[in-house]
Parts: C-alpha cells; structure tokens; sequence
C-alpha cells in the first residue's frame, strides 16, 4: 500500500526534505502546501542545487495553497504523514487549527519538523489521538529565490516520538495503541528517508528526542537572540569577541544545566560540547543567525520556542535561567515596541516536555 505525505512550510528545509522523501516508484507521494512560494512551485516545482545529491527538479504529487485547499481537492485522501516545517510561532499562528483540515483522526502522524522545544504540547492538544513525531535536523539550505532551494552542509534528521498526556482524558489503552502506532510510524518514515538517501536519518526514543532538541536549543538560544541584542554580530563574530564570547558561553551552559537537572541525564555523549561548539562557530563566518535576519526584515522572530518556552518548563522545576530571561525580555519588548510580536498575555502557556 502507498505512503501519502503532506508537507506544510515548503521552504528550504521543508522543500529539501521532502523531495528526498518523495519516491513515486516505491509508492511514496509527497504533495505540499506552500505560501510566497506557490505560484513558482505549481509552475515549475522545485530546482534543488544540493552538496549531496547534485541538481535536480523535485516536482511534487501536488500543490496547495493552503490545508484548506489541499482537504478540498481531495477529501477521500488520508495523509500518513502531515509534516509540519513552517516557522514555530505560537504567539502568531494557531497552526494546529490550520493543520486540522488535512489530519485524518487516529491515522495521520503529525512530523514536526521545527526549532525550539515545547512545540508539541499545542498539537498534542488539538489532536490527542494522533501520533506525534518530534524532529531536529542539523542541516544548512536556502531558498534563494521562488522555488529553487540551495542545500549548502549535512542532512541530519533525528525523529522521536512525543506522547505528552499528563492532561488527556484517553483511556490508558488508548494511549498504549497510539504510542505503539508512533513507533512503527517512526520506523516507516526513517526507513523512507534512508531509501530517499538520507543515510544519517536516524530514530531515537521519546526522552532522547527532547536531550537532542534542548541540545540545539542551547545553540539557537545562545546565538539567535544574542545577535540581534548586539546589533547585528554574526556567530563567528561573537565568539571572537572576548565579552560575547563568556556571554555565549554563559547561556548554553544554563541550557547545558536546565537539561541535566529536567531528565535527570547528561546529553547523550555523540552531542557537542560547549567547547566544541565554539571551535565549530569560529569557523562558521559571514553567516547571520535565523533570528537577526527576521528582525533585519520585520518578521516575527521565534521568540517563545527558543527562549520562553524552555525558560518557562526550567521554572516547573525550580530552575531558573538569568541570562536567557534577559534576553527574552529585552527582546519581547523591543518587538512589541516594532509591532512585529504580540504582548505575552496572547501567548499560550502550556508548554510541555
């Protein structure tokens, strides 16, 4: 039987991906919702110039402008996978409202492919029922124009799953066969990706997934805000920096910290250290943190998955991190003062491991 995928957030990682997930000959379909992107996509598809797997046209099953559209075009279809790979910005999208049209209840797991961490609690919510996978990649891309994704470093994608039920009201064998379907589901999907080429597509268990997402995190939440607060200093920049340099080092070691004291184990040994970190970011020069090019543009930035949501699950359990509380309430503020962020009291704030 075929696999049906839709990938929502068709951008340079959401693109790239999912033309390696895409495998017509074995079955496999992937069809996209896209946003500035779809007129040069419905056109033409997508011209991808990758490191790892030279040029080539990556022309989807099809292509929605929005969930809504691609539920109306076929309502018998069931996705086996909705991927998820648009900016997280829960203080700005209702995404799993918008998600909801295309998710088959009890059969379509929800593949999030997105930064910063308590990003599932909104989904889990909204679809209690369905299997949620959690994913982190370590990859560098760009759209760098309409439609043609430039894959520049690595293609990493590490999948767990996320249960997350400390409020349902599933009976317990509900949950049980929900999270046995997450697994087989897990396994699926990393089997295609590896079919697809992405040999270092790998599958990890629930706690696992969460150590590998708040050990990026103490990346993104270190450089990100740091190079807007700063006034534009790339990363290369501010670790060559003697000041930025200890302040950098000072907000990954409070993540460093939080997530040893919140799963009660260190990350797992084949994750960089700070040290290594730095040494990698001296060499990563001319690049401009994620976070600094939305402010450069007048976007919203992902303030709340990146500093106020891990802030916020380290203060259940009494742990407390200054320097990213600094960060996060600084830069809310001068958000909010731009119109680019809405007040915190818009936000939710149930965020959740």
């Amino acid at each position: 039987m075929g696999v049906n995928i839709l990938l929502v957030g068709a951008g340079a990682v959401g693109a790239f991906y999912a033309s390696r997930l895409h495998q017509p000959e074995k079955g496999v379909h992937v069809s996209v919702v896209c946003r500035s992107n779809y007129k040069a996509v419905l056109a033409s598809g997508f011209q991808l110039k990758t490191r790892a797997f030279g040029e080539y046209t990556f022309k989807p099953q099809a292509v929605f402008p929005s969930c809504k559209a691609a539920a109306e075009a076929n309502p018998s279809i069931v996705y086996d996978y909705v991927v998820i790979a648009t900016k997280a910005l829960p203080d700005i999208d209702d995404e799993p409202q918008e998600v909801a049209p295309v998710v088959t209840p009890g059969r379509s797991s929800i593949v999030l492919i997105q930064n910063g961490v308590g990003i599932e609690a909104p989904h889990r919510a909204r679809f209690p029922a369905n299997p949620i996978l959690s994913a982190v990649t370590v990859i560098s891309a760009a759209q760098t124009e309409p439609g043609v994704v430039v894959q520049h470093r690595w293609t990493r994608i590490s999948i767990g799953p996320f249960s997350g039920d400390e409020d349902s009201s599933l009976a317990q064998s509900t949950i049980n066969q929900r999270d046995q379907y997450a697994q087989s589901s897990l396994e699926r999907l990393v089997a295609i990706f590896h079919d697809g080429g992405i040999s270092d597509a790998e599958g990890w268990d629930t706690i696992q997934i969460q150590l590998v997402r708040w050990h990026k995190i103490a990346i993104n939440a270190a450089f990100n805000p740091s190079s807007v607060l700063s006034g534009g200093w790339g990363n290369a920049d501010m670790v060559n920096d003697s000041e930025l340099r200890q302040h950098t080092r000072g907000c990954m070691q409070e993540v460093f910290d939080a997530a040893r004291k919140i799963f009660g184990r260190p990350f797992p040994s084949d994750l960089a250290t700070i040290d290594a970190i730095i040494r990698s970011t001296e060499r990563n020069k001319g690049s401009k943190p994620s976070m600094l090019l939305d402010w450069e543009a007048g976007r919203p930035m992902e303030l709340e998955v990146i500093l106020g949501n891990p802030i916020r699950i380290a203060q259940r359990y009494g742990i407390q991190m200054p320097r990213l509380q600094t960060m996060y309430g600084l830069l809310r503020m001068a958000a909010q003062k731009r119109g680019i962020q809405r007040p915190r009291e818009a936000t939710p704030s149930t965020a959740k491991l």
